[in-house]
């Protein structure tokens, strides 16, 4: 598949040619997760925002229609990535950074460590945001640039175009378009900056006017809100510059034509009904694929797939994910057992090596309506150390149930997301304030269960849960939700005994 140039320039040309060529490895992997990323992008039909790069991806493979995380937190979600395996099952329940202080169990394997024994020499770059470092342990450390996009690709180039004969996998984490420290006082709202304010000056720079943003109908069509949407498209724009400069260093280096390229966020936009909600702002997600062996380009796939599905799919790519069981081959798993058994800390058998939870999507990678692909589970327990809210989640094609398990509680905030200016212009108007399709109030106050009709309600705006005529439905989906947790090792599914 890799592009070779065959120009009759003479013998010794065309030899040196052809060996640099052959000294690529093949089947490579290059997983981009972008930092509170919704569904927003040309790609995805967003007429607005300017997203050249991540469209051309999309060009080039797969876009996947219905796309969930497991939960809208940065760390929990990044551990069900990497380990395939839900947030509830690793030990991750909430954020890993300062007081909050959540972590994986000490014997929890994790992709660098499944493909470092496959042969594959490993890197991450950007933000990390797990631990213990020992259960997501990379070969190589590239240099971080924060919120300069264009020089966290750069320093990357180097790793890519190693003269190596190992594969590699390239794990690049953006810090946008995360809600940032600084306000834009220019405007009258003062919206977050989203890290505008610290791009570097070869960062891609696309201003947009705050009449011209697609609200979602999870938020309020407000001024405040629009001019803060303003801001999160510009810090956008800006990652996708340095997705496009990534490629260009694979396309340089002449690994691209070689080199599985996964876009995704950890979850949706930080806003509030969003980012640690459970509703669609916040669990639906972009996934771009790029699999540069695939027959078929420019593929729109409907398949409900989950983020714990992204292991399982990488290493089927790598060729090391045994087809009865679903779990890495056992040359691999192995010596990682082994491993995992001497590490210190707290260990629990269910969190051992070899525990995938999701299953591999390449098989469907090319389909536009797989069977068997209808439905996700989704698990959130805290963001924020302070922030107690489990919830657990049944999605379907048409019904969803939530169940909240902590529903007596008001529903908690995260730190900047109470702060944000869509959040605090409406909460000054009181609990009857509309909010999306809520209200100020019911969206601090939720019931225990919540079910709705995504196909007749698609902004989960009508909580069917009490209707005698969705009887059926709730018993179903509640014996399914148990089952799930069950399945996975819920720890919380003590609560449908015991409240």
């Amino acid at each position: 598949m890799r592009n070779r140039i065959f120009a009759a320039a003479g013998a010794v040309l065309i030899l040196s040619l052809t060996a640099g060529a052959a000294s690529a490895a093949e089947r490579n992997i290059v997983l981009i997760v972008a930092d509170d990323h919704g569904c927003d992008a040309g790609c995805y039909g967003n007429p607005v925002i300017k997203t050249p790069a991540i469209d051309a991806l999309a060009a080039e493979g797969t876009l996947f229609t219905h796309a969930f995380c497991t939960t809208a937190s940065c760390s929990p979600s990044r551990s069900v990535i990497l380990t395939g395996m839900h947030n509830h099952a690793n030990g991750m329940f909430g954020l890993e950074h300062r007081c909050h202080h959540f972590q994986s169990y000490a014997n929890v394997a994790s992709l660098p460590e499944y493909l470092g024994e496959a042969g594959y020499r490993t890197a991450r770059c950007g933000k990390f945001h797990v631990a213990p470092e020992s259960a997501y342990h990379f070969e190589t450390v590239l240099p971080d640039a924060g919120r300069r996009d264009m020089q966290m690709a750069d320093n990357c180039r180097e790793f890519v175009a190693a003269d190596d004969p190992r594969p590699f996998f390239l794990y690049f984490c953006f810090h946008d378009p995360h809600r940032g420290g600084a306000v834009n006082r220019a405007r009258p709202h003062e919206p977050n900056r989203f890290g505008n304010e610290a791009a570097g000056d070869d960062d891609v720079t696309i201003e947009y006017a705050s009449a011209d943003v697609v609200v979602p109908p999870f938020l309020p069509d407000t001024a405040a809100c629009r001019e803060e949407l303003a801001e999160y498209y510009q810090s956008v724009s800006r990652l996708d510059g340095a997705v496009g400069r990534l490629i260009e260093h694979l396309q340089s280096a002449g690994v691209y034509d070689d080199t599985l390229v996964i876009y995704m966020s950890d979850h949706g936009i930080a806003m509030p009904a969003a980012k640690t909600t459970v509703y669609e702002g916040g669990l639906r997600s972009p996934l771009v694929v790029r699999n540069p062996y695939a027959e078929k380009q420019g593929i729109h796939n409907n398949a409900m797939i989950s983020w714990v599905d992204i292991a399982p799919t990488l290493l089927d790519f790598a060729g090391v994910l045994d087809a009865d069981t679903g779990q890495p081959n056992r040359d691999v798993l192995q010596p990682i057992r082994a491993a995992a058994r001497k590490r210190p800390g707290h260990k629990l058998p269910t969190a051992q090596p070899g525990n995938l939870q999701g299953r591999s999507f390449m098989p469907i990678l090319e389909a536009e309506t797989p069977a068997g692909w209808d439905e996700v589970f989704a698990s959130h327990t805290f963001h924020e150390v302070t922030m107690y809210y489990p919830m657990r989640v049944v999605r379907e094609r048409q019904y969803k149930l939530i169940c909240n398990l902590a529903a007596p509680l008001p529903f908690p905030f995260a730190s900047d997301l109470w702060a944000a200016a869509t959040w605090q212009e409406q909460l000054k108007l009181g609990a009857d304030a509309p909010y999306g399709p809520w209200t100020v109030g019911s969206y601090q106050h939720r019931p225990r269960f919540e079910l709705y009709d995504l196909q007749a309600d698609p902004n989960e705006s009508k909580n069917l849960a009490e209707a005698p005529e969705h009887a059926e439905t709730m018993a179903r989906l509640k014996k399914k939700l148990r089952g799930f947790q069950d399945a996975t090792s819920d720890p919380w599914v003590l609560k449908w005994d015991r409240e």
